[in-house]
């Protein structure tokens, strides 16, 4: 048997796993503004508060500058 550092080896958690652990834990959210389980005003308050607390996406503000 192979011997490997603590956190190597043995499976990959799945990223929803993570970003519920990251919840349950550690009280962040990480949620993307362009899920499908989310409603639009859900989407839309996701987006809002994106752009209130880091500023708009570069994808947005090229489109602004057309």
């Amino acid at each position: 048997m192979r011997w490997y550092p603590k956190g190597y080896g043995g499976t990959c958690r799945d990223p929803d796993q993570v970003k519920r652990d990251g919840w349950h834990d550690e009280g962040v959210l990480a949620v993307s503004v362009d899920d499908d389980r989310l409603t639009w005003p859900k989407r839309e308050l996701v987006r809002q508060l994106g752009e209130k607390l880091y500023g708009p996406r570069a994808d947005d503000r090229e489109a602004a500058n057309g």
